[in-house]
């Protein structure tokens, strides 16, 4: 029987001599560190390439000049809007509305999040009902808040709620469900109670991905109030983007779309800071 098997294999041919592989630079290396003038390099392009776009195609007329003001404009319309004081008191109404509705929004889906990453039980319960509603448009909401909270504030943090609460949900899910099982069986092993695994095991190997969702949510929730701005509001960035359409002074616009950007950008940089603080051990 072996001789027979021994005839009946098959012949494999031999694989090929490959060259050894060249060195490569860190820059096109999958997962490796670059220098920190590399990487500011790459920062430095990575902003000032869209701002020479910009000024391209104001400066070789490819656009109406009408429809793209140059970043000069810009520029020079926002200085003017924060001098008169309306565009601060119109950042800090939208700043408001994002802190109330969407720190509502991460007070309600962390801790449920945590729950139905931890507990098949309850993720069984709200993950389909979640995966449902996450598809619908915050925006289409908007009839129906105002006929049921009025035109008030209501509404629009309600909007933000709407826009954020599931998305941080099940992202937050996600990342709790990352946490290494082994990690799990080991507090178990060493007689840990469930609420001493969640609190010492679960919620610290899994914070700095929350902080990461609550991150990429953020914009979400500044796209939310700007949509809830721009119906019966007196006040906020998306109301005076309305203004400025309404007699066509798009450098108006874009002035106040690049204070949305400056303050998401500082957003988003806090909350880099924040994650690498209290993720250390990560």
């Amino acid at each position: 029987m072996s001789q027979t098997a021994t005839t009946t294999r098959p012949r494999w041919s031999a694989l090929p001599r490959r060259r050894p592989p060249r060195p490569r630079p860190a820059v096109a290396t999958l997962r490796v560190d670059i220098s920190p003038l590399a990487r500011a390099i790459f920062i430095t392009l990575s902003v000032a390439g869209p701002l020479l776009g910009w000024w391209l195609l104001t400066a070789t007329g490819a656009v109406d000049a009408r429809f793209l003001p140059s970043p000069v404009e810009a520029v020079n319309s926002a200085v003017e809007m924060a001098a008169s004081g309306q565009l601060l008191d119109d950042a800090w109404a939208s700043v408001r509305r994002v802190l109330y509705g969407f720190g509502l929004a991460v007070v309600a889906s962390v801790p449920l999040g945590l729950l139905m990453g931890s507990f098949r039980s309850i993720w069984s319960l709200f993950e389909p009902a979640f995966g449902l509603l996450r598809y619908l448009p915050a925006p289409a909401f908007v009839p129906l808040l105002i006929g049921w909270l009025g035109l008030d504030e209501a509404p629009k943090l309600t909007l933000i709620f709407i826009a954020t609460f599931f998305f941080n949900t099940l992202m937050t899910a996600d990342v709790v469900r990352t946490v290494p099982v082994s990690l799990i069986d080991v507090s178990y092993t060493l007689g840990a109670r469930t609420g001493e695994v969640l609190r010492k095991v679960v919620v610290p190997h899994s914070l700095p991905g929350i902080i990461d969702a609550i991150r990429v949510n953020a914009a979400a929730a500044w796209g939310a109030v700007v949509v809830a701005e721009l119906v019966a509001s007196e006040s906020g960035l998306g109301y005076r983007i309305t203004r400025l359409a309404r007699f066509s002074q798009y450098e108006g616009i874009f002035a106040v779309l690049i204070v949305i950007a400056l303050i998401g950008l500082a957003i988003d940089i806090a909350l880099r800071i924040l994650r690498d603080r209290v993720g250390r051990w990560v």
